[in-house]
Parts: structure tokens; sequence; C-alpha cells
């Protein structure tokens, strides 16, 4: 089967790697500003291309999911084009669709097969630690017995179907589970702090206040992207109550805190996290200061990676607008996430269970096995 070639959206080969995440994030994390009313106005006065636009989309609709009418990029493009549909599960849908629209005829023929789509799919966007986890789970998880090969061939490809359809279950249903396990550490009257948007967060505080906890959030803004407005907003729907503060406030607020909650980018193999920059200093003020700090990351994430400081991980970097023009030979940091080492972590909540950091150790070499 033809693979279609792994295009990264806005490619820029003359500057520092940009990670696609960061470039598509405003897909599902977009904040409403003056800008985007300033374009939503103009396109909507554009009445004629807005209705040749939507006659173009109903003469030629997108194909649906596991449809196998595309390659495996443009599968996980559709997966990852729902909102609640992590990278990395989309990833994992299309892997498992690559197996079923598969014409090989042996299993060596399919592995190599698949093989070549995670490898096409990691390579959409190297920085990301939870599409490259995600895909490595996989492959391990479908074809980590050697039974297979004793097998009848049609018998093989329907056991890896099974096993592909199966993972990709139990990735959809991790946000769920991690939220039933988090209730349990959600006690009334409490407050607690979570740093820009996570969607796994976000789970596990909607699950609360439909049991009717009363609770209060703090919610770090998250500049640049500013995804803690996207947070605070979503929260604020639910009725649950919610400050907004600059990041640089976490340490002047802390003492109002009785818990931090984060998601996580990847695990690492030390029972550390990689995730959106600020997490580091938030937890090292929350350990200062004796706050737990519960990290809410399903387990695709899990990574076989091991930093040993700040800049030892692929680097991944986000465009960064400060509002005003930066002088010129002033140099900016636009790195997009920071390691937290484990010792300045309370718990992971995942759908594998509750672990302490170092449990994370034994539980990859489970997951990779």
């Amino acid at each position: 089967m033809e693979l279609d070639a792994a295009v990264n959206p806005n490619p820029n080969p003359g500057a520092p790697p940009i990670s696609a995440y960061y470039q598509t994030r405003a897909e599902h994390h977009a904040v409403v500003s003056s800008d985007w009313l300033a374009h939503a106005a103009a396109a909507a006065a554009t009445t004629d291309g807005a209705d040749a636009a939507a006659a173009a989309a109903a003469a030629d609709p997108l194909p649906s999911p596991g449809s196998g009418g595309g390659g495996v990029i443009e599968e996980f493009n559709l997966w990852r084009r729902k909102p609640d549909a992590a990278e990395a599960v989309a990833a994992i849908m299309a892997l498992a669709a690559v197996i079923r629209s598969s014409r090989a005829t042996t299993m060596m023929e399919l592995e190599i097969e698949l093989k070549k789509a995670s490898d096409k799919l990691k390579s959409w966007d190297a920085t990301s630690i939870s599409l490259s986890a995600a895909c490595d789970l996989f492959m391990r998880f479908v074809t980590r017995t050697s039974h297979l090969e004793h097998e009848k061939f049609d018998a093989a490809k329907s056991r890896l179907i099974e096993r592909g359809e199966k993972f990709g279950e139990i990735s959809l249903k991790a946000r769920k589970t991690i939220a039933m396990l988090s209730q349990d550490f959600i006690s009334d009257g409490c407050t607690m702090l979570v740093h820009g948007y996570s969607r796994v967060v976000l789970e596990v505080l909607k699950l609360a206040a439909s049991n009717h906890k009363l609770f209060r959030v703090l919610c770090t803004e998250g500049r640049p992207d500013r995804t803690g407005l996207r947070m605070s907003n979503e929260l604020a729907a639910l009725g649950i109550p919610v400050k907004v503060l600059i990041d640089s406030a976490v340490a002047y607020s802390m003492d109002e805190v009785d818990m931090v909650f984060v998601g996580a980018d990847g695990v690492v193999e030390s029972g550390g996290i990689i995730n959106m920059m600020g997490t580091y200093q938030i937890a090292l003020v929350a350990h200062s200061m004796n706050k737990p700090v519960y990290v809410a990351a399903e387990s695709y994430k899990f990574a076989r990676l091991y930093p040993l400081d700040q800049k030892d991980m692929t680097p991944a970097h986000r465009p960064i607008d400060f509002g005003v023009p930066v002088p010129s030979g002033v140099e900016v940091e636009t790195s997009a996430r920071d390691y937290t080492p484990p010792q300045y972590l309370t718990l992971l909540l995942t759908d594998l269970g509750v672990l302490t950091p170092s449990v994370v150790s034994d539980e990859l070499i489970q997951l990779y096995l």
C-alpha cells in the first residue's frame, strides 16, 4: 500500500524546528481575540465566498475515520480533527486502519508496512513525545508474540486487527479511567492550581463537578498561547469557581492552594514528566511549600526517554508574539516545554492506576516487553 508523504504543517527549514503540536494547537485551544474577531467579521462580509466554500464542502465531503480511503497521514488527520481526540490516539487509530486496509500477503510484509506507517507518523512531528510513544507502544502491543508467525496469515491478520482495535479502545477510554481514579484526591472545599490547558485534567474536574464536589481552581494564563484562558472558560461554563493567574503569580498564590494538578506531554523512565513550559517552576514552588503535585497522564504517553537536565531532550519550539516589536539582536527563548524531575511530583494518576514516580520505570518495562 502506498503511503502518502508526511507533511508537517507550515514547515520553515531555515528556522529552529517548531513543534507541529504548537503550530496546530489553535485548532483545539483557540482564544477569541480582537484580531480573530476582525478576521471573522471580514469573512462574514464575503458571503459569496462563504457560499462557494459551503457548496464545495457539500460536493466533496471528508471521508469518515476508518474508511481506509487514504494513507496513514490522511487517516491520522481525520482523527486529529476530532475535538476530543488526542494526537497520540489519532496515531493509534490510524495504525489500526493500516492493518485493516493492508493488502500484504505475509506477516513479514504486514509488519514492514506497519513499521513504515509508524515511522511516517513519528516523522510528522519528530518533537512530539506522546506521538512517538503511542506509535512504539502500538507496535509492541499488536506484534508482541511470536505465536503469530505460526498461524495462517488470515488468522494472524485478524488477530492483529483485534489487538489494534483493542489498543485503540483502551486509549480512547484512558481519560475517563483517569478521571474516575482521581476523584479520591479531590475533597470538598479544596483549592487546586492547574497549568495551561490539559484535556485529561479537564475531564478530572468535569467529573468532580458532576459528582457535586465543591472546589475552586486557580488557572495559570499559560502564555504565550494563553491556553489557561481556554481552561478557565471551560471551567466557568461548568459552574466551577475559577481565578486566572498571570504565570509569574504562582509563588504569590501558592499559599491558597491545596494541590497542583497538571497534565503531561510525556512521562519518562525516571518518573519525571515533560510538559508545557512552566510546569517545572510550579512543581518547585509547590514542593518548597509542601503542596502535593498530581500528574494526570495517559499510559500511551509513557516514553523510553531518560533526560538528565532541561536541555537533554529533543527541542520543541513555539512561535511567540509579545505584542510589541522585539529589538533586533535580542534573543528570545522559544522552548515549548520543560522537564520536571520525579522528586518534585507526588503521584501520577494514569489509566494503569495511581503510581508513584519510582514505579514508572517498572510500568515502562511491562509496556515495552
